[in-house]
């Protein structure tokens, strides 16, 4: 069976308990978009469910995939998957949202993960300290860094056991030799849960929409022996270059360009050396405390780090 066919078997089963789906009927749909429009295969997949769920007048989170597997928080490395989770709920933050009920981290012994209810789905709140069984949660990706969001379906069980939460953080340290494509001042899409980077105003899910201003550091720490991958979100950059967002916007509307806002970050910080602590997602270490010792003559110490 193709991988295509796959995908369409997949998609009919999701929505088995609400409408009839015919799975050659999601094959053609699927082919048209990705042999036709050379459309990849994971957006055409969002883009056909999403058609359906239109017709069906339905929300996502009315859709489950049977047969959500129990995964350790820091085994979830794909999107928009089912899972079932045995954690720990580990902190609660105040949302920035009123669409949202509740945000936090829950965890168990692998490490933890942000976690989002919101309003809509009416589910009952979740207590920290609390351990919980939760089933049909949906994975959710950010620049590499996932998270799990419950819906309502999601089904909470409170248990009665303490769960030992894992450090799933990493500490890396270098000098900043690279800034990557796509750092500095970016767009997101302003859909409700949904924060993709717009690519030519266009979110691979929503299409083409107005998107919201966000900063970011995609960056490359070299030590003299490892070269590692980095994502400074808004808060970091901000703490790394002392550059707002509104900063920012006012500087690339004066220059009218976006990009030399990455460039008078890289006059800033190339050449510093880092150390810098968070979560390994992927390719990426994702920042979320970080140490400057200074400005360091980089070929120099690159030099010498290898020689020991």
């Amino acid at each position: 069976m193709s991988e295509l066919r796959q995908e369409a078997e997949a998609i009919a089963e999701q929505f088995s308990d609400h409408t009839d789906v015919d799975p050659d009927d999601v094959e053609e749909r699927l082919t048209t978009l990705v042999d036709e429009y050379r459309v990849p295969l994971d957006e055409a997949s969002r883009s056909v469910t999403n058609s359906y769920l239109e017709d069906a007048g339905m929300e996502r989170d009315e859709l489950g995939r049977g047969g959500s597997e129990e995964v350790l928080v820091n085994d979830i490395d794909e999107d928009e998957q089912w899972v079932d989770l045995r954690v720990e709920l580990v902190d609660l933050w105040e949302p920035r949202s009123d669409s949202i009920s509740q945000v936090g981290l829950l965890g168990d012994e692998s490490g933890t993960i942000k976690f989002v209810a919101f309003e809509t789905s009416d589910l009952p709140e979740l207590t920290e300290g609390q351990a919980y069984e939760l089933s049909n949660v949906v994975t959710d990706e950010y620049e590499g860094s996932y998270s799990v969001k419950l819906n309502r379906t999601t089904g909470i069980t409170e248990i009665d056991e303490e769960i030992e939460v894992g450090d799933n953080a990493d500490t890396v340290e270098g000098a900043l030799v690279d800034i990557q494509s796509g750092s500095g001042l970016i767009k997101r899409c302003p859909e409700e849960d949904c924060t993709r980077v717009l690519q030519n105003g266009r979110c691979s899910e929503h299409g083409q929409v107005e998107g919201e201003f966000d900063l970011r550091i995609k960056g490359v720490l070299d030590d003299g022996e490892t070269v590692t991958e980095v994502i400074f979100d808004r808060e970091a950059t901000e703490d790394l270059t002392g550059m707002t967002l509104e900063e920012a916007k006012d500087m690339a509307m004066d220059a009218l360009d976006t990009t030399v806002v990455a460039e008078e970050m890289g006059e800033d910080v190339l050449g510093r050396y880092y150390r810098v602590t968070g979560p390994t997602f992927g390719r990426y270490v994702l920042v979320d405390e970080m140490e400057d010792p200074g400005t360091v003559d980089v070929e120099s110490a690159l030099i010498e780090a290898r020689s020991i």
